[in-house]
């Protein structure tokens, strides 16, 4: 049971023994040490095809999450009773993206991955933004967890996205 994590672009160097421990911190953070969970780390192109494929967005994003379990309400743990139920997802992470957005805000790329990866967590997880209320409920998971993160770690870092008024 583990984080398996795939780079298939060639356009960002990704620092994966720095990304697997980050994941580690977080799964204990939210106790799913025993789920697997797939991290894929693509460029524009890549993801720009995947969320127009499934959200119908032709545009290059920074995190897509496919959930395991697809009706998971937010927050839960869910019952995997055979080893084949013990898997979270697949995160997809627009690295490329992740490296623009990052040179554009002066913010350091791997904390910045590190942020977008809780928030695809979140999503396996079956926190949602489609309303505000929603929106409201994942911001504060998500601040919890960077909270516990950075206490642990000795970090600093912080939801992207800003709450909703």
């Amino acid at each position: 049971m583990g984080v398996v994590i795939r780079n298939l672009q060639h356009v960002v160097p990704v620092r994966r023994a720095r990304l697997r421990k980050d994941v580690e911190t977080l799964r204990h953070i939210l106790g799913i040490q025993k789920f697997d969970l797939g991290l894929i780390c693509v460029d524009n192109c890549k993801m720009q095809r995947i969320n127009n494929i499934y959200r119908k967005k032709n545009t290059a994003t920074d995190v897509l999450s496919f959930p395991f379990y697809e009706d998971l309400r937010p927050g839960k743990i869910p019952c995997g009773l055979h080893r084949d139920d013990l898997n979270l997802g697949d995160i997809f992470l627009g690295v490329e993206y992740v490296m623009q957005q990052c040179r554009r805000t002066s913010l350091d790329f791997h904390s910045t991955l590190t942020v977008v990866t809780t928030h695809g967590i979140c999503h396996l997880l079956g926190y949602r933004h489609d309303t505000d209320e929603e929106w409201k409920e994942m911001f504060q998971r998500e601040s919890y967890i960077l909270a516990e993160f950075n206490r642990l770690t000795g970090s600093r870092l912080e939801p992207l996205s800003k709450k909703c008024s």
